[in-house]
């Protein structure tokens, strides 16, 4: 026989059921798209109701501050497998890799904290109590939720965020436009045509999470990393001394080659893959879910030829940047008192001082970006007019803007 649940005990749920329905008959005058949303969610469905999620403090227009604003930890009792991975994702280091850009304490507030610039999509990332405190501060302590940045409120939707397009507000732009590339492949073109009925919604075509959250994985790795470089460095020595170069770039090693506290960084925000086999499971990862609609042949040669884009661009890179630093050292250009080591900072972006650096940043952080970026989401146009033939440009002027200053310090 059932249990028979006790007096008290029948108290207690029907209190809960008569606060759940006070939330609902106020907020369906006040908020009435976020009642109506909850209402479609699976939430509801399972009795969560807004108590669930943001407390008990808040009942009337007297107390709306204490209404709790939920954390991945709000959400963790019932998802703890996808809170733990995607704690050990690199979305969950987005914030603090946002504030550790050596310029982000020069932007407005309201681009960084405020969120109206990076912070914008930065703020998937996790947030200490004190940053927590300080968002608060600036206006009710919204954007600390990370969860809802791709199960958006409150219908909080496998569906909706299982589409590739949940990844568009984030992922599109300057510099990693996967979105565009993606959209306009093969693959994004086919699910498009899957979505609106033209092709069967059987057929295969492959979305942003079939490729980047195998089985629903919530860390959300790629071999290479954002940024595209990784330890240890290539067995080609050319290329090895490339990259080299560019982590100088990075700050991540110094003149010498050694490596700096920025290092710290990079591991933190979980930028690059720093072993080898950190990096081959990734890769082997990839080719097993390309291996679903392609053989393990054609799978392993195209992301070959992604490999070889990036050597490529990174030869044209490393030049530029060696160009940039070579006037440094001849004292053509001031370094800038605030770079730690004794070549041209590329994550100052937009900070940088001199034309010359302003295109150097251009070239690694858009067009670098577009030329291997492109090649991985199968789009042959950014590959190469919005990358590699950007690139090809950015070098060409920043030889000529580097003999200029030669000429002119005479």
């Amino acid at each position: 026989m059932r249990k028979i649940l006790q007096f008290p005990a029948i108290l207690l749920l029907l209190a809960a059921s008569a606060r759940a329905q006070d939330c609902v008959e106020c907020h369906r005058k006040v908020t009435p798209n976020i009642v109506s949303d909850w209402e479609l969610s699976k939430h509801k469905d399972n009795g969560i109701d807004c108590s669930g999620c943001h407390g008990t403090g808040h009942t009337s227009d007297k107390d709306v501050a204490n209404a709790a604003i939920p954390t991945p930890e709000t959400c963790r009792p019932c998802h703890a497998t996808q809170v733990d991975q995607f704690s050990r994702g690199k979305h969950a280091q987005a914030w603090a890799a946002m504030k550790a850009m050596p310029t982000a304490h020069w932007q407005p507030m309201a681009m960084m904290e405020g969120m109206k610039g990076c912070g914008g999509c930065h703020k998937i990332g996790l947030k200490t109590q004190e940053e927590m405190k300080e968002i608060k501060t600036q206006g009710g302590g919204f954007g600390v939720a990370s969860c809802d940045a791709c199960h958006t409120r409150h219908v909080f939707s496998k569906v909706e965020a299982s589409q590739p397009q949940a990844c568009e507000t984030c992922h599109m732009g300057f510099d990693h436009p996967q979105w565009e590339m993606y959209s306009a492949s093969k693959h994004g073109v086919r699910y498009i045509l899957k979505q609106s009925g033209t092709i069967p919604a059987t057929a295969a075509a492959p979305t942003c999470q079939t490729c980047h959250m195998q089985e629903g994985n919530h860390e959300v790795r790629t071999a290479w990393g954002f940024l595209a470089v990784r330890l240890p460095l290539p067995a080609d020595s050319t290329w090895a001394a490339d990259q080299a170069t560019i982590l100088q770039g990075l700050g991540v090693l110094d003149p010498a080659g050694k490596s700096t506290a920025r290092l710290n960084v990079v591991k933190a925000a979980d930028l690059a893959r720093l072993t080898q086999d950190d990096w081959q499971r990734e890769r082997d990862k990839m080719v097993a879910t390309c291996g679903n609609c392609h053989s393990e042949n054609f799978a392993k040669g195209e992301l070959a030829k992604g490999d070889d884009m990036i050597r490529n661009a990174d030869h044209l890179m490393a030049e530029a940047i060696r160009t940039v630093a070579a006037l440094y050292k001849d004292g053509i250009i001031p370094k800038p008192a605030n770079y730690a080591a004794a070549f041209p900072d590329l994550l100052t972006f937009h900070d940088a001082p001199t034309l010359i650096e302003q295109r150097l940043f251009k070239m690694f952080l858009e067009h670098r970006m577009r030329t291997f970026q492109g090649t991985f989401h199968a789009n042959p146009d950014y590959a190469l007019w919005y990358g590699w033939s950007e690139m090809k440009q950015d070098l060409t002027e920043i030889r000529q803007l580097a003999e200029d200053a030669r000429h002119a310090s005479r």
